[in-house]
């Protein structure tokens, strides 16, 4: 079984390289084989440079111009080839080697979503130096897992994270629209409203602050609200 891995990237040059390393090094079930696409969403740093450097084992994309996390994930669909596809943020917050667990599952052929869960077991799970999330991030998750839950009649722990591991045909039916990080609660909204069960397990994370480079802020989970809504009650 082919995995496809999506790698969106912006202006992440003090992480790329290490991020690249550890997702070829990731073990994946046996019987499992591993396809990387890596999207390069406008980068105005060095990222182009050292993805250029990249000899081989990896498809690289160059987005015209920096357009969001979500019309990379969307590109990368395109080009995927895999049975399933999992989406790797380019930063450190997310280890790799869990890949091989979450993967596990999907041998039960009914199975077409699991979710990295980085709420299952909080904080335990945490790692680094005594590193956790900014409350103001884990408090806005957790609203917006809870409204997620509300209002599609489901149970998930964790609706905004990165790790969406899904089968791709499921992807393609899902008809993705979303340009920014409003991606995360479509992908999750739409899978609840084909009555597709989220199957989540506990991952690692390293958590990160603005001056390490995080992105998503306020008007994100904005539209994280405005996105549930929309497609629960008028799509």
């Amino acid at each position: 079984m082919k995995v496809t891995i999506l790698i969106p990237v912006f202006n992440e040059q003090a992480t790329i390289s290490e991020l690249i390393a550890k997702v070829a090094q990731a073990k994946l079930p046996p019987g499992f084989t591993k396809e990387v696409i890596i999207i390069n969403d406008g980068s105005t740093d060095a990222t182009p440079r050292i993805l250029n450097k990249i000899k081989s084992g990896f498809k690289i994309i160059h987005q015209p111009r920096n357009l969001g996390k979500g019309a990379g994930i969307r590109t990368g669909i395109r080009h995927a080839t895999g049975d399933i596809v999992i989406i790797q943020d380019a930063d450190l917050e997310y280890n790799p080697n869990d890949f091989s667990r979450l993967l596990s599952l999907f041998k039960d052929k009914r199975v077409k979503a699991v979710y990295g869960s980085r709420f299952i077991n909080y904080p335990l799970i945490l790692t680094g130096k005594n590193k956790t999330p900014l409350p103001v991030h884990w408090l806005a998750n957790k609203f917006l897992t809870f409204l997620t839950n509300i209002l599609y009649g489901n149970s998930v722990t964790d609706m905004e994270t990165c790790y969406k591991i899904v089968r791709r045909r499921t992807l393609l039916s899902l008809n993705l629209q979303s340009n920014r990080f409003d991606i995360e609660p479509e992908i999750t909204a739409k899978l609840f409203k084909k009555g597709i069960k989220i199957k989540e397990l506990a991952i690692q994370v390293k958590p990160r602050s603005y001056q390490e480079g995080k992105k998503i802020g306020w008007k994100d989970g904005l539209m994280a609200v405005v996105t549930l809504v929309k497609y629960r009650f008028l799509q």
